[in-house]
């Protein structure tokens, strides 16, 4: 098992220059992957937000080893062509070490609605299909072109290709219980479930590896990503909840790292207490650390 940070880029967190630093420290406690959250407007209470892109370029730059990327980026507000070359330039820029994380995106309201885009689920859902074939034509650095609902692409060649062969790695998240992500994600290379409405326990993973195999004949190669929260100055206890996780097959834990994690409701205001308490739970490394 791999273990990641999954961090926000708005509010406290808005800063390049902090994400930065935070990658480096997570690099140095031993962590795995560094990603970070996408949203252009997150809510209604005028936080501020930093682009997660830049935010990328400067965290490879400042790191050397360890995995970076989205988690996840709302294709279907995007163009597709766009992340593409954007996705490239970080896996060159990092030399090899992104990966990039896709989903349908929320709230929808803000991310969406706020900006006159499409709110509806099914619409986002084949957006992001068809936002997900481009990426992958593009990225091949082969002739490609593209006739869908949504986006016509005359027949080019990306280059540069991105480093990692035969592409960058392609993690799709979703609502977990919804199946379709899951048969989303078995085209590619990992399903990350959020647990927005239902926790996903370790007796889940059996069923959605049941439907990943279905799809692929098998789950070699292909990442299942469990997102949670471990406590880091018990490095045992953390252990003991991640152990239930790789028992049934889970190759990465991604450790939250946000306010919303630690008790804090949506409108409360981020003091720099928790603040600390973040950065410190970084730190303090994984929980492979026992």
């Amino acid at each position: 098992m791999k273990f990641g940070l999954s961090v926000p880029q708005f509010s406290n967190f808005a800063d390049i220059a902090f994400l930065a630093d935070l990658a480096k420290d997570a690099e140095e406690a031993g962590w795995n992957g560094f990603f970070i959250w996408d949203h252009i407007l997150f809510d209604d209470l005028q936080r501020p937000v930093v682009d997660p892109w830049i935010a990328l370029a400067a965290i490879s730059i400042n790191t050397n080893k360890i995995r970076l990327g989205t988690m996840v980026t709302p294709l279907a507000r995007r163009r597709p062509w766009k992340v593409a070359r954007e996705a490239a330039s970080i896996d060159q820029l990092s030399q090899g070490r992104l990966i990039l994380g896709v989903g349908l995106g929320a709230p929808a309201q803000w991310e969406f609605g706020a900006f006159g885009e499409e709110v509806d689920t099914k619409v986002r859902a084949r957006r992001l299909d068809e936002g997900l074939e481009i990426l992958l034509g593009l990225l091949s650095g082969e002739p490609f072109s593209y006739q869908g609902e949504f986006y016509n692409l005359d027949e080019m060649v990306f280059l540069p290709r991105p480093v990692q062969n035969p592409s960058i790695p392609i993690w799709v998240g979703g609502t977990w219980p919804n199946k379709g992500p899951i048969y989303r994600a078995a085209k590619y290379d990992g399903y990350f479930p959020d647990a927005l409405v239902k926790p996903v326990a370790p007796k889940d993973w059996i069923e959605i590896q049941m439907i990943i195999e279905s799809q692929r004949g098998s789950v070699d190669g292909f990442d299942l990503i469990q997102y949670g929260v471990t406590p880091g100055d018990d490095p045992v206890a953390a252990a003991s909840i991640t152990k239930t996780y790789l028992e049934v097959g889970v190759t990465w834990w991604v450790e939250g790292i946000s306010p919303f994690d630690y008790g804090l409701s949506w409108t409360d205001p981020w003091e720099p207490e928790i603040i600390d308490k973040l950065v410190r739970r970084v730190q303090n490394g994984p929980p492979s650390h026992i």
